[in-house]
């Protein structure tokens, strides 16, 4: 779990990592609010960064319908995120 500042409110990110460190995220809680990552729609990489698209589950299972823009920053070693 990784914790960074977004809006300026703390962050959780809970990711896999296999080969590499954060190689997509699993879960994270947004103001308040644990989501799950149901799907990723997109993922792209820019230079020291990895970028996710992705659809979300609300902690009973269903899809919540939002979508939120995910990526990690390498360089300073934190996730960051923003509601689509």
């Amino acid at each position: 779990m990784v914790v960074s500042m977004s809006y300026g409110q703390a962050t959780q990110v809970q990711c896999y990592s296999g080969r590499s460190y954060a190689e997509r995220p699993a879960s994270f809680v947004w103001q308040d609010r644990h989501y799950a990552v149901k799907d990723i729609e997109k993922e792209w990489l820019e230079p020291g960064q990895k970028h996710f698209a992705v659809i979300t589950m609300s902690n009973n299972g269903e899809e919540s319908g939002k979508r939120f823009e995910i990526y990690y920053d390498e360089r300073e070693d934190s996730w960051s995120l923003q509601e689509l």
